[in-house]
């Protein structure tokens, strides 16, 4: 008996969003970057400072990942992280991240959200349309002081 729990239920699409971004065929606001992962803004934000945090190394979703890219997307996650609630000096940070669609996930490369969080605001909508180019590079401008300004 094989073990396909690691399997997802459709192989990963190299055309998907976040792999075009990766190859640089779609610009994004880029915050962090290293070897493994890159971190940009998102364009549908459910809040100021949305961040996405992707692995460079192709995954669908936390299943199939490699443990030593998802070693190194977890860590890339703390450090924007801690940027990111510096950057908006949120009261806390609400992190999450999906597996298929009947998880939540709509764009299929392993991929995870870093929202600011401030008490007794809620969350928008992720679908409530596109974010103003201008207003994601200002916030990536923040984060990536903030990461400057702590050394991350």
């Amino acid at each position: 008996m094989t073990d396909d729990s690691r399997a997802p239920s459709a192989p990963y699409d190299p055309g998907n969003i976040f792999a075009r971004i990766l190859r640089g065929e779609i610009p994004a606001h880029k915050v962090y970057e290293d070897e493994a992962t890159l971190a940009f803004m998102d364009v549908m934000p459910q809040g100021e400072g949305h961040t996405l945090v992707i692995p460079k190394a192709p995954a669908r979703g936390l299943l199939d990942a490699d443990p030593a890219s998802l070693a190194a997307l977890i860590a890339t996650v703390q450090r924007v992280a801690r940027a990111v609630k510096t950057a908006f000096a949120a009261d806390g940070l609400t992190i999450f991240q999906y597996n298929e669609p009947a998880g939540g996930q709509t764009v299929f490369h392993l991929h995870v959200h870093i929202v600011p969080r401030r008490e007794g605001v809620m969350l928008k909508r992720h679908e409530g349309g596109m974010a103003d180019p201008v207003m994601l590079a200002d916030h990536a401008a923040r984060i990536r002081a903030a990461l400057d300004s702590t050394g991350g």
